[in-house]
């Protein structure tokens, strides 16, 4: 395996056990959030989402300053239910992840990306790493949400 399918692994593994925990939020409980400064579930995940389409803009950019110039598809799309979100975000995601396949180990080593407006500058390779991390702390987040709410949680270690 190389660098670039072990990224494109990470991510569609990371992606894989947080479809597995949104899908088993009751619709009922989407709007669901532990206090009045929290994300609701429903939130959270679109958060995640467009996250994922943002962060592929800063790094496509190699940095934060691209997004205030580029329309963001998310800002006007409410949030109606976690298939519908997914469908919406499912080209997104096609072309980050084959921005990823496309990259050289040189890329994800040489190529600096500027986030100097919340205090740091990182390498390519850096950055998709805390991407899928970003991801997986939300997904924890929900993991422990659910538990308050005392209902079932997936088994994300299958």
């Amino acid at each position: 395996m190389n660098e670039n399918d072990l990224l494109i692994l990470n991510f569609e593994e990371v992606r894989r056990r947080s479809i597995k925990v949104w899908r088993s939020i009751p619709r009922d409980l989407l709007n669901w959030k532990p206090d009045d400064k929290a994300f609701t579930c429903a939130e959270m995940i679109r958060h995640v989402i467009e996250g994922e389409f943002l962060y592929h803009q800063i790094l496509i950019h190699r940095g934060s300053a691209a997004l205030s110039a580029i329309p963001n598809p998310f800002e006007t799309k409410e949030f109606t239910t976690v298939e519908e979100d997914l469908r919406f975000a499912a080209p997104f995601r096609e072309e980050f992840l084959k921005y990823v396949k496309t990259l050289t180990k040189s890329d994800l080593e040489s190529i600096r990306i500027d986030r100097s407006e919340v205090g740091y500058v990182r390498t390519l390779g850096d950055m998709l790493l805390r991407i899928a991390y970003h991801e997986s702390v939300h997904t924890g987040q929900l993991l422990d949400y659910m538990r308050t709410m005392r209902i079932d949680r997936p088994n994300i270690w299958d």
